[in-house]
Formats: structure tokens, sequence, C-alpha cells
């Protein structure tokens, strides 16, 4: 209630704005482009609010939030006047209206279902035109005393739409159904097996998940023996270079430890010699960590 209360609220003051003339429209687009003027910006975006209201509502049938498709319209037409170039003599009404549908379209298809519909042009031209299409050719077919089957009516409205007839046969598929839970059962039996009962399970076996783990604490003990043959410096590099989240640079712990980048290598390098002799007697499976 309340949000609806906001949304009219809104829509109403976006309503009082300023309609500009080409000539305000064409000045204010100068001053943002060229000077980035922010008050220029918001002058030309609050004047075009209507339009990107009026093309949100549009939407509204795809049963998105009214609240969230202004707001994606608004997104766009921000775009628009970020991207807006005055000198192609254009009307910035017009070049916006790209801008506002492209990312409502976008809002929709992200929000349509939990398992992703498809971002291609062809997949959002499907997503949007596929009943409207299917419609008309329907009727144009019963104006003719014509009832074409699925197949060719699908194979029609690859033609119309210029794509394949299995983006056509998958879109229709998506749009017919609907999202599941994997916790519902596979019948009406209350006994019976939940769907995610049925997916493979890609982990490793726990047998496989406890030798793993066993082989780390291996590796991490015989580490820890062969940094102790280290210089209290060699470790500091090695600490740096190998053991942290995000790598030291070679310059970085020159400047640190008052060398030259050339010297830190050096130094690294001799470092790892002497692990690598001490761990060779051990396990030959530490050989990654050098490389």
């Amino acid at each position: 209630m309340f949000d609806n209360s906001l949304d009219r609220d809104f829509s109403r003051n976006a309503m009082r704005a300023e309609l500009l003339d080409a000539e305000t429209e064409l000045r204010l687009a100068y001053a943002w482009r060229d000077d980035r003027d922010e008050q220029a910006l918001h002058r030309l975006i609050t004047a075009y609010m209507r339009l990107a209201i009026s093309m949100a509502s549009k939407f509204r049938r795809y049963g998105a939030p009214m609240n969230d498709l202004i707001q994606e319209a608004s997104l766009g037409l921000m775009k628009a006047a970020d991207k807006f170039d005055p000198d192609r003599g254009v009307r910035f009404s017009t070049y916006a209206v790209w801008w506002i549908k492209a990312s409502i379209q976008d809002y929709v298809m992200r929000n349509w279902s939990m398992v992703r519909t498809g971002s291609t042009s062809s997949q959002k031209s499907l997503f949007f035109n596929l009943r409207r299409v299917q419609a008309r050719l329907e009727r144009e077919a019963a104006a003719e005393g014509e009832s074409p089957d699925r197949h060719t009516m699908r194979e029609m409205i690859a033609i119309e739409v210029g794509v394949k007839l299995q983006d056509v046969e998958m879109m229709e598929g998506r749009l017919s159904g609907s999202d599941f839970s994997l916790n519902a059962t596979q019948s009406s039996d209350e006994d019976g097996r939940e769907w995610i009962e049925t997916l493979a399970d890609d982990s490793a076996a726990q047998s496989e998940q406890v030798e793993q783990a066993k082989d780390i604490d291996i590796l991490r003990i015989w580490l820890v023996e062969a940094m102790h043959d280290l210089s209290e410096r060699e470790q500091f590099i090695v600490r740096e270079r190998k053991l942290r989240d995000t790598p030291r640079t070679l310059e970085s712990l020159g400047t640190e430890l008052g060398l030259s980048k050339e010297r830190v290598r050096q130094l690294e390098a001799a470092a790892f010699g002497k692990m690598r002799k001490k761990l060779e007697t051990q396990s030959k499976d530490v050989h990654e960590f050098f490389v």
C-alpha cells in the first residue's frame, strides 16, 4: 500500500515536470556533455521521466513490480543522457527510447525465471514478441480458412522473427512453464522422493575427502620443516611471495627490505632451492608450489 502511494506520488510529480523545447533540450545536453553540469543533467532527466514511466507501464504484464520497472527505466534514461551526442541532430527523447526499453527488457528477462531465459538478441526478440507474432499469424491463417499445426506455426514464427526453429521451440517451452522447487515430491504420495534426490552428487566420496585432508596435513608439516632451514629474511620473502592471498611483488619487497628487485628475485630463487632439496627427500608432490 505504501509502495503504491509512493509510485503514484512519483508519477504525478513526473507528469508535472516541464516540457522542453528542442532548443532548451539541446542547450542542456551540451552543458552536461561538455561541462558535466549536474543541474543540466537533473533538469534533462526530470523532464523525460514521464517517458520512462510510460514505457515501464507497458511491461507490467510480465509480473514485475511497477516500482522496480520504473527504477530500471530511470537507469536506462540516465544511461541515455550520459551517452547522448547532441551533435547528431536527433531529439534526446528519440535517442532515450532505445536505452529505456533495453534496460527494462534486461530486468524483466533476468527476473522472469530462476533459470536464466537468455540474453542474446534472438532470445530477447522471441521473449518479447513470440506471443504477439503467434497471435497475429493465427488470425491471418484463420482469415484464410487455415489452421496450421504447432510445428508449422513454429516454423512461421521463426521466419517472421528471423531466428532458428530450435530457438522458437526452446523459448516456447520456457515461457509455458514455471519454476518448481527441487524439494517437491515426484508424486502426490507424501512418501514420494523429492526431485533433489535424483541429482547426481559430483563431490568426492567421503573416503577420498579423508585421504585428501590427510595429504594436505602432511604437506603442511613438510613445508613448515623446510621453512625452518631458511634465514629469517628468506622466510619473509617466501611468505610474502607464496603464502599470502595476494602475493607481494618483487619491487614492493625490495623497497621494504632496501634491496633491488633483482636481488630479491635471487634470494627468492635461493630459498626455493633450499626448500626443494629438503622436500625432494620426502615427496615430489610439492613441485607445483615452486612453479
